[in-house]
């Protein structure tokens, strides 16, 4: 149908991201990887929440400016990327798959990058 289908994870900038997984783990009891904390996971829904922080310096949020990314999950990647062109939304170019899944970038009017991810079946 070409929609979100749920969340997919927040991922934000952090000074020493390696000392902040750790204090999460310790403080908070999460579960915590070089990848973040996983969230939400039932095998009769592909995919998962991921809290991920990033280094300060990553560029993976570019050609936003904002410490902040937006992880959704979609039904159909593709369809989507080509109702949002069509509506004229900024669409990144470059669509990433991987064993996680698919994933494509777009930036929302306020210059937010949000990354669409299709989870594998």
């Amino acid at each position: 149908m070409a929609k979100v289908i749920g969340f997919g994870g927040v991922f934000f900038k952090a000074r020493d991201p390696k000392a902040l997984r750790a204090w999460y783990t310790e403080h908070l009891g999460m579960d915590v990887s070089d990848f973040g904390a996983m969230f939400d996971e039932d095998e009769a829904r592909p995919g998962c929440t991921l809290w991920s922080p990033f280094a300060q310096d990553s560029d993976y949020f570019k050609p936003s400016d904002k410490p902040f990314m937006f992880n959704f999950r979609v039904d159909d990647l593709d369809a989507l990327l080509a109702k949002l062109r069509a509506a004229g939304v900024e669409v990144d170019e470059k669509v990433q798959a991987d064993e996680y899944g698919r994933f494509g970038w777009i930036m929302d009017p306020e210059g937010t990058r949000i990354e669409l991810w299709q989870p594998p079946p």
